[in-house]
């Protein structure tokens, strides 16, 4: 019986990471869902990340309408355990601050922090997409004279983790289509089974017209949108995958590449077929470092191995160079962003490009408009 309600609540995460909805709503189903399977105290924190850097973007943590200025300090400049990038990078992805601490944490900032919030306990868990990216973490916490967090709370967690990741990266995807800045926001169309447009965001009418064959001035839907919407429809049908996701890479007509998501929602016993349409641009903090600090094509990648977290030795695996040519690659990376090393520079590229992202999304939560995603461009 345990195993079906576990099966049952998996599913049920499936679904909800399908379906076109903003982060905070998003995030407020998948709570209600976790507490079934995981008790906790209070609620969840959920975070999301830039992929690229690992640096946070935005918390959503009901009750807590601003993170408070010393944890993100500690994360960022402090000497503490259970840091957000190390568990991201970590073979399992997940960790509880007992465990890091040996059993005992309560000589760690981390625990006297949620010591003050009314917590003992804290497991945190990394939400990696299967593409590989990590777009977000969670935490969960509990408080004194409760049992430990166990194995198979925390095997859950991980099994759920790779559909919420998918589901939080379509939630940032839904927001920016519904409140578009800039030419190259990502456009949402939601269609019916006879594949007529029952409504759109603004700016999506571009993208339609952008990709091959299509012409709207004449009723014709793009064939790229038709079979991702065919495909979603089809998979939707199939019970082995709860999901009813598709995605397919288009080349445009000005000869961009151009991603497409699928997904089939059912309101009412209503079937409707979602369609986000987004450019396959690369990671928003290169041209960022560009801009900022004049870094070239080499010292962007290091730059962004060190805000993951990655060593010299792990930096020059992955760039198959020398651990001196990284050494010589850091020595000009500091010397142009100002800094004296490695913990300055995430420090300094956090609170310069995504701090001020962080605190515009607790006030987009406030004023129930979506959050948004990467770090802060202007």
């Amino acid at each position: 019986m345990a195993a079906d309600v576990r099966q049952r609540a998996v599913d049920k995460i499936v679904r909800l990471s399908a379906e076109p909805k903003d982060l905070a709503s998003y995030w407020r189903d998948c709570t209600e869902v976790v507490g079934t399977i995981v008790p906790y105290y209070w609620t969840p924190c959920w975070f999301t990340l830039d992929p690229a850097s690992l640096l946070i973007t935005s918390h959503f943590h009901e009750g807590l309408t601003e993170f408070p200025a010393e944890w993100l300090a500690n994360e960022y400049y402090g000497d503490d355990l259970n840091n957000l990038a190390d568990i991201a990078r970590s073979h399992s992805g997940i960790s509880t601050l007992h465990e890091a601490a040996g059993g005992d944490p309560s000589n760690t900032p981390r625990w006297r922090f949620n010591q003050s919030m009314g917590g003992d306990q804290e497991m945190i868990a990394r939400l990696r997409a299967p593409s590989g990216e990590v777009w977000g973490m969670l935490g969960l916490y509990r408080e004194s004279g409760r049992p430990l967090f166990d194995e198979s709370e925390k095997q859950f967690i991980q099994s759920i983790a790779p559909h919420v990741a998918e589901g939080a990266r379509r939630a940032l995807l839904i927001g920016e289509a519904v409140d578009p800045v800039g030419l190259d926001a990502p456009g949402l169309v939601i269609l019916t089974t006879r594949w007529e447009i029952q409504s759109a965001t603004p700016g999506v009418q571009r993208w339609l017209c952008e990709l091959p064959d299509g012409d709207l001035d004449s009723g014709q839907l793009p064939s790229a949108v038709l079979a991702v919407a065919g495909r979603a429809l089809r998979k939707s049908e199939n019970p082995d995958d709860a999901s009813g996701i598709t995605l397919s890479r288009v080349l445009s007509r000005n000869g961009t590449w151009v991603v497409l998501h699928g997904a089939c929602l059912v309101d009412n016993g209503t079937t409707r077929i979602a369609v986000i349409v987004e450019p396959a641009h690369p990671a928003r903090i290169y041209p960022l470092l560009v801009s900022a600090y004049r870094l070239t094509e080499r010292e962007r990648d290091v730059t962004r191995l060190v805000l993951q977290g990655a060593s010299t030795s792990e930096i020059a695996r992955e760039l198959v160079v020398s651990p001196y040519t990284v050494q010589q690659h850091l020595k000009s990376v500091f010397d142009k962003t100002g800094v004296h090393s490695r913990r300055d520079l995430v420090g300094k590229i956090f609170y310069s490009h995504y701090e001020p992202r962080f605190r515009d999304n607790e006030h987009r939560v406030a004023a129930g408009r979506p959050m948004r995603g990467g770090p802060a461009t202007n």
